[in-house]
This record gives C-alpha cells, structure tokens and sequence, in this order.
C-alpha cells in the first residue's frame, strides 16, 4: 500500500508534484550501481559498473533483465535480487540528501502542491531513503515497488501515487533523474523535470522527453517559478 504523511492524503487535491527518489532527492544513483555490480559478480556476471548505471532507476527485475543474456539460467535472477537488496541495505547508514532537496519539498508543501514520492525501490530502500531525507512534514505520500504490478518505466508507480493524493495525470508534473522517469511520466502525459545529479547528462533527459533539466534539487529551487511547477504554483495561488 502506498505510505500517507501528514494525515492530508486521500482527500482531493487540485494540482501536485510527483517526484523519483534515488538519484534525484538522495545521491544514492551510484549506491545501488556498486550494489548490482557485486550481486552480479557473486553470480559470475562480469557487468561494467557504466552499464549497470544506465538502467538503474527501472525495477529491479527489468535491470536484471536488461543488461543480462537472455540465454542464462534465469533460476539465478533471484539470487541476484536478493544480494542487491542486501548489499544496498548496508549503505543505508551513508545516504545523504542532495542540497536543495527538503527545501523544495518544503517549497512546494507551502504553495499549496500535493507532495508525492514515486520511487521504483523496494518498501524498505524507500523508508531508508525517507529517513535520510528528514522530509516527512512535507509528504503527502509515497509509493513503492510494491504498490506497483509493472515498474518504470512504465507508469504504475506514477499512477499509484496520483491515486494516493487524489490527482489527475493533467493536474502533476514529476521530477526524476533517469531516462525511464521521463518514459513513465509520459506515457501519462505528465510534464517531466529532470534533474542531472543522478547521473544521466541533460542531453538524455531532454531527448526522454524532460521539459526543462536542473543540475539536481538546489538548481530546480532556485527556479521553481520559472517553470512547469512554477506555473502550478501560480495556478494554486488563484484557487
């Protein structure tokens, strides 16, 4: 089930803002990238580390099915899973929010914005990540992998946290760091900020269909009024 916040969840809400998680709120992009490069390894797979950071942003098993010959032994993909979750887990202790980023969920928050996290972690990455963010004053809801049956990019995680806040796909904007955000933002018509901290070059994002890109959270802040959240903002204001 998809984590309320403040209480306020579930009641209807004019307009929101959507946003992915690792790579965009916590610099944690890389984390997960060493994390899949050691479960592969103790699996025999000799993936390079650049590779595995192209897909990483996607569910777990689509990564694994990406960048894996079709021809393996598939009984093993969920050794590897498993061997990701912990090798992950044992980063939690290192996971820092990127500058920027509880003052722009707080910024939304104060504008009148449903607050959403969109993320395609597993439940216990999220709260993880939800902790090292310190941000929950400023969340309506959250949603996982597990409140999903596809990960990204499709759009079933977006999808689950516009029903957790009560939003329309033309009301949201979502803001993400990796190629499959601005493919699942799209394949509901939502606006795509990305941001560049995760890792993926703005080029990338902009040819995935992101309206603006921001070097990470902090960036985005500094021009919040300016674009496609900006105009939300401005629209909340009137109402």
């Amino acid at each position: 089930m998809a984590s309320r916040g403040d209480g306020q969840a579930g009641t209807w809400r004019r307009r929101g803002v959507l946003f992915d998680v690792d790579g965009t709120l916590v610099d944690s992009a890389y984390l997960h990238t060493v994390a899949w490069w050691q479960a592969f390894r103790q699996q025999g797979h000799d993936v390079p580390m650049a590779s595995i950071h192209h897909f990483v942003g996607m569910g777990g098993d689509r990564l694994v099915d990406s960048l894996l010959p079709a021809s393996r032994d598939k009984a093993a993909d969920r050794e590897i899973l498993a061997s990701h979750a912990a090798l992950f887990a044992a980063s939690w202790p290192s996971l820092r929010p990127f500058d920027g980023s509880k003052d722009l969920l707080a910024q939304c928050h104060a504008g009148g914005l449903a607050v959403a996290l969109a993320s395609s972690a597993r439940k216990q990455d999220l709260e993880a990540t939800r902790k090292a963010l310190g941000s929950d004053a400023f969340i309506h809801a959250a949603t996982s992998a597990n409140d999903a049956k596809d990960s990204k990019p499709a759009p079933d995680i977006l999808v689950a946290a516009l029903d957790a806040v009560g939003l329309d796909a033309s009301n949201a904007v979502y803001v993400g760091d990796a190629v499959w955000d601005m493919q699942a933002a799209a394949a509901l018509g939502i606006p795509a900020v990305g941001v560049s901290c995760g890792g993926t070059s703005a080029a990338e994002l902009t040819d995935a269909g992101a309206v603006e890109v921001y070097d990470g959270p902090r960036h985005l802040l500094a021009n919040l009024h300016a674009g496609a959240i900006g105009r939300l903002l401005a629209l909340e204001s009137r109402t």
